[in-house]
């Protein structure tokens, strides 16, 4: 879907220009809360400032998504997307609300770190592995992401943070394997 809306939007202007995703959905805080535009929240999930923003985003989803796909289906694996870039949106507004320090955002950044949240509940749940992925790799991923966020410019740190959060939460409430002897939380 991303990429889909990605290249529906080049077709019609420029996407790195932030009045341009203004105009098709990116968040704005203003817009929000004052003219009640609430699916701001959802959309500025989908869109993306250029091709490179829109390239990391998935290639992270794309390495990660599928881990966790596998994991918890299709179903929970959207649920838990969808959550988690709205947690993360929220979290990231109401922090503009009390400074009101307002930029345009956009990216899919908020729900990619929510699957990073859940993938590391099913980590610990499975003895510090997911799939070939091991819970310290991507505790060593987080850490330098969250690194390079909060000493770039432009990078809405709160979105990813609440991401995380929601994720992690989600991961809690929808992933369950019956059975499993190696899990951290089965009956002795």
């Amino acid at each position: 879907m991303n990429v889909l809306v990605f290249f529906a939007l080049t077709l019609q202007g420029m996407t790195e220009d932030g009045t341009f995703l203004l105009e098709h959905g990116a968040m704005f805080v203003p817009k929000v809360v004052e003219d009640g535009e609430y699916y701001r929240l959802f959309t500025s999930m989908f869109l993306h400032f250029g091709f490179e923003h829109l390239m990391n985003n998935m290639v992270t989803l794309v390495l990660l998504g599928w881990n966790l796909e596998i994991e918890v289906g299709k179903i929970k694996f959207l649920l838990i997307y969808i959550l988690s870039g709205l947690g993360g949106n929220i979290l990231s507004a109401w922090y503009e609300v009390r400074t009101m320090d307002y930029t345009i955002s956009a990216g899919a950044s908020g729900a990619i770190y929510g699957i990073i949240g859940a993938l590391l509940y099913i980590a610990m749940r499975n003895r510090g592995r997911i799939g070939d992925i091991s819970g310290k790799g991507l505790v060593f991923m987080l850490v330098i992401s969250l690194y390079y966020g909060f000493t770039s410019s432009s990078v809405d740190n709160l979105a990813h943070i609440g991401g995380l959060a929601i994720g992690f939460v989600s991961g809690i409430l929808l992933y369950w394997k019956c059975n499993r002897k190696d899990s951290a939380f089965s009956k002795s």
